[in-house]
């Protein structure tokens, strides 16, 4: 493949080095990793339970933050480095270069000659589903916070938002491609909408 001489650049790898028979297979709705669809799911929805029946369980505030903000780096790192990988076919990360810049890298899974699917639809369902409604679960906790004056909880919902809002960027951006094609598809819906009416 090309060097990459842009941080939008997208390689299409294969994220493993040996691929099964198994994996060729098209398992339309067989869940084919189910310890990863269950800790890609686990994370997220604790850290979410823990925020809502914190002040039942415990009285203590720094108690609380330090288990959700754990559950929530736990869920950053395995929804980024494991589940991405095995339920989608997908990853990303930043690399440094020799010059000290930084380059941001999103792959996707080469699909096979067959044409046959890498990954089932129900693990896809499960991997985005998941990762975009627990986001928009924070973002309205981050409102309910600030309306209501919770400012102590601010901090620990502005983290969910972040970790949970960054991995669901980069899996975006990993989908659909690059921020170029991101404002192209975007242009060109805008004007089959417009010419459609």
């Amino acid at each position: 493949s090309p060097p990459q001489d842009s941080s939008d650049d997208i390689e299409d790898v294969s994220l493993f080095d040996a691929d099964d028979d198994a994996s060729r297979r098209s398992k339309k709705s067989k869940i084919r990793h189910p310890v990863a669809s269950f800790f890609h799911l686990f994370f997220r929805v604790s850290a979410i339970v823990v925020y809502l029946l914190c002040e039942l369980l415990t009285s203590s505030f720094i108690a609380c933050m330090v288990t959700i903000i754990l559950l929530l780096s736990c869920d950053f790192w395995a929804v980024k480095n494991v589940t991405g990988r095995l339920m989608v076919g997908l990853r990303w990360w930043n690399q440094v270069d020799d010059d000290g810049r930084s380059h941001w890298v999103f792959e996707a899974r080469k699909v096979p000659a067959q044409g046959g699917k890498t990954s089932s639809e129900a693990e896809s369902r499960i991997f985005w589903l998941g990762l975009i409604t627990c986001p928009m679960i924070w973002v309205i906790f981050a409102f309910s916070a600030l309306f209501s004056f919770k400012v102590k909880w601010l901090a620990v919902v502005v983290m969910g938002v972040v970790l949970q809002g960054a991995n669901l960027y980069g899996y975006i951006r990993c989908k659909v491609g690059s921020r170029k094609n991101l404002t192209s598809m975007a242009t060109s819906y805008l004007g089959k909408q417009f010419l459609r009416q």
